[in-house]
């Protein structure tokens, strides 16, 4: 998620504040992410280890807030976390984008 051509244009965040939120997944992801399986063009499933839930709870709370159309599915075990992202058809290209 280098550049920002994967945010979309349905996304609140002012433009100014979406590096730094670029950077927070990206931190996430390097620190965190374990693997990623792209279920079909709406869903993609990343699992991550389990102590980072609750760095994933606040900033897929706060994704919501500036990008509805995103639906967060967190579960988790005792070995790791799963989170599904599912976006409508026209969102596809997000998940592109985080992938």
């Amino acid at each position: 998620m280098d550049d920002l051509t994967w945010a979309s244009d349905a996304c609140t965040l002012p433009t100014a504040e979406r590096p730094f939120r670029v950077a927070e997944f990206d931190q996430l992801f390097a620190e965190h992410l374990r693997g990623s399986d792209r279920m079909d063009a709406q869903t993609l499933e990343l699992t991550l280890d389990p102590e980072s839930r609750a760095t994933v709870e606040d900033l897929t709370a706060r994704e919501t807030e500036c990008c509805s159309f995103f639906t967060f599915t967190l579960s988790s075990d005792a070995d790791q976390l799963r989170l599904q992202i599912t976006v409508p058809p026209a969102q596809t290209a997000v998940l592109d984008g985080l992938l």
